[in-house]
């Protein structure tokens, strides 16, 4: 009995460190800031060390530094004359807005320098932001997919066709007028039972596109192409991006 009872017990803090251990990494997913793409602009060419445009540059990098909070999570900001002007765009996720949002500016900048070293055009994509630094184009070039490597096993015909319908139901909410919360603009997210799963997913778009619902239907379209019944998927680029899992990864 004695030994029953033990085993009991055991068995009973082994489940409570298990809860714990499962609510920390959970938690976890909600603080990442991977780094996940970039790509240098070769065809704008390099600029040279003490050139007026690398002047240029960090005037705009550090000026966006000092004077930036990000209280939106958004920042369009241009400097100098041609041939040596500058545009730099710097979105965060719809979660991840204020001080967070400056981190992580400070590290797409930094990591940004070193993978496309002097040239003068580049992306970077994080997590929680991108960063781009290069003329303004609504031609979705720039944009890649990412997918989780385990597929849904059953039922994906249905999966497909109720995850595609919820980010069309987020596109809506994105893109309605007069939206209660102005810092949510060209942002939406939520969570939606699909049987003993549970869908969680995001839209957003740049706050100075044009076409913020044509963006985001081309990008819902591009999922089977991409990401055919796969249990998470991505795709991002710097007009819009959206990202579904079975998991939580959104700050509540």
């Amino acid at each position: 009995m004695h030994s029953s009872y033990f085993l009991s017990k055991y068995f009973v803090c082994f489940q409570i460190l298990a809860i714990q251990i499962f609510v920390r990494y959970v938690s976890s997913l909600n603080l990442t800031n991977a780094y996940l793409h970039h790509k240098c602009l070769v065809d704008q060419g390099k600029y040279k060390p003490g050139s007026e445009y690398e002047e240029n540059l960090n005037h705009l990098i550090n000026h966006i530094s000092s004077t930036q909070k990000f209280p939106d999570g958004f920042t369009h900001t241009s400097h100098g004359e041609a041939p040596n002007f500058i545009t730099i765009v710097f979105q965060c996720r719809g979660d991840s807005y204020g001080s967070r949002c400056s981190s992580c500016y400070a590290t797409a900048v930094a990591e940004l320098r070193k993978r496309c070293q002097r040239y003068k055009g580049g992306i970077i994509w994080y997590d929680q932001c991108f960063l781009d630094v290069s003329p303004r184009k609504n031609d979705y070039k720039n944009i890649f997919s990412m997918h989780n490597p385990k597929n849904v096993i059953e039922g994906t015909e249905s999966f497909n066709k109720k995850t595609r319908d919820f980010l069309y139901e987020l596109m809506v909410e994105a893109t309605r007028p007069n939206r209660p919360n102005k810092n949510m603009f060209f942002y939406a997210a939520g969570e939606k039972r699909l049987g003993e799963k549970k869908l969680y997913a995001m839209v957003q778009c740049a706050q100075d596109i044009l076409h913020c619902k044509g963006c985001l239907e081309w990008s819902i379209k591009e999922l089977p192409k991409c990401c055919d019944a796969k249990q998470g998927a991505r795709v991002l680029g710097t007009e819009c991006s959206l990202r579904y899992e079975l998991y939580p990864f959104l700050r509540s």
